[in-house]
């Protein structure tokens, strides 16, 4: 085990769980923390995380869009000089793999995302902090690595916007993700189903000394709850300019899938994109991620950054997300697994596994870097054929 990873552990001890001062046995690569992941979280907790919005359709389409594709093997390729590094936004990553934000972490361990910042600290890895996160975003940094962004929701008043960006921008971190996908909470049937309640007492700790919300419009006799109501309060184009002239931090936009909407907020002046469909609790019937994302980069051009996320569970799912045009990838749920299995441990020895099984990937498929990695080491693997309905019927 790394060093980082032990230091972690160390780190971890004081009123963490005991299972989470080691890695839980079965644990054999990335996804093995999803599979395991029902020992160690209440079933509506589990059901809250694991679950999407709707049917679910687009949480099924983020995996079936890894699934459908292969990768060609090369042979007698030289992978001495290998190596995972890459340049985004003008600093130097060791890998491509960053933690992204999700919220109420406590709800999977004791310490939160203070636990989380110490694994990704641990693992050299970027951490994505949440607006609603259990801990402040200060106490987030002080755990994190030197590499930490904040994702932002815009808040109903400006003044409390611009007091999360300077907050934000005091305690260290190096960029803004402003998420946009997501004005409007879809429900999770699954997490309904389970009767997960998120607890009184677990509120957003970034947002404890905001005065309280302005209450919504009052909806007149035969008014929309949601467009006359909830989106009445709905961030728009609008806030985009302001907040881009409100801070020197580079600002990246989470949840675009349409390459119209790419270039618009690349010509705006943001910084990148992630190209995300919420982890699949949006828009249920959203297109997968992976699938949005060669339209994008071909949208954007080459060297505009482009992260991807939804779905991802191995490290040949980063190649592959590599491949088709992102610079690099956010993990979700796996995080949130791996905290509840063995803490700050348990999300470095994830991050681990990831690096590990995309540089098999990588020699296995004659690429040494990132930049070797392209299109055409992906396979694409033919579809059922169809049944022709009406031979089926004569024979």
């Amino acid at each position: 085990m790394a060093e980082g990873a032990r230091a972690a552990s160390e780190d971890a001890r004081t009123a963490a769980p005991a299972h989470a001062l080691r890695v839980p046995e079965g644990i054999h690569c990335a996804q093995d923390y999803e599979a395991l992941a029902p020992r160690f979280l209440d079933a509506p907790i589990h059901a809250y995380l694991a679950g999407g919005s709707g049917r679910e359709r687009t949480l099924a389409a983020n995996s079936r869009a890894f699934e459908a594709l292969g990768i060609h093997p090369r042979v007698l390729r030289d992978a001495r000089a290998g190596h995972t590094r890459l340049t985004l936004l003008g600093r130097e990553f060791a890998h491509p793999v960053l933690l992204a934000p999700v919220a109420f972490q406590a709800l999977a361990h004791p310490q939160a995302e203070q636990a989380t910042a110490r694994g990704a600290a641990a693992s050299d890895t970027c951490l994505v902090a949440s607006t609603l996160s259990s801990c402040s975003l200060e106490a987030i940094a002080t755990e994190a690595g030197p590499e930490r962004w904040f994702q932002l929701y815009l808040q109903p008043r400006r003044e409390d916007t611009l007091e999360l960006v300077r907050r934000a921008e005091a305690a260290g971190y190096g960029a803004l993700v402003v998420t946009l996908d997501a004005p409007v909470q879809a429900p999770s049937l699954r997490a309904l189903r389970a009767g997960f309640r998120l607890p009184d007492s677990l509120q957003p700790a970034n947002l404890a000394a905001h005065p309280p919300a302005p209450p919504l419009p009052a909806a007149a006799r035969g008014a929309s709850r949601i467009f006359q109501g909830i989106m009445a309060q709905a961030p728009g184009w609008r806030d985009l300019p302001w907040l881009l002239g409100q801070t020197r931090l580079p600002v990246l936009a989470k949840g675009v899938l349409h390459p119209c909407d790419a270039k618009v907020l690349k010509r705006a002046g943001v910084a990148g994109l992630v190209v995300s469909n919420h982890g699949g609790r949006a828009l249920d019937g959203a297109p997968a991620s992976l699938d949005a994302l060669p339209a994008i980069r071909q949208a954007v051009g080459d060297d505009y950054p482009l992260l991807l996320d939804g779905g991802i569970r191995a490290g040949d799912d980063v190649f592959k997300a590599i491949a088709l045009g992102a610079d690099a990838v956010m993990i979700g749920r796996l995080q949130v697994y791996a905290l509840a299995a063995a803490g700050a441990l348990g999300v470095a020895h994830l991050i681990r596994l990831l690096r590990e099984e995309l540089e098999l990937c990588m020699v296995l498929a004659g690429c040494p870097t990132l930049a070797d990695i392209g299109e055409a080491s992906i396979h694409r693997w033919p579809r059922p054929a169809l049944v022709d309905h009406q031979e089926h019927h004569a024979s």
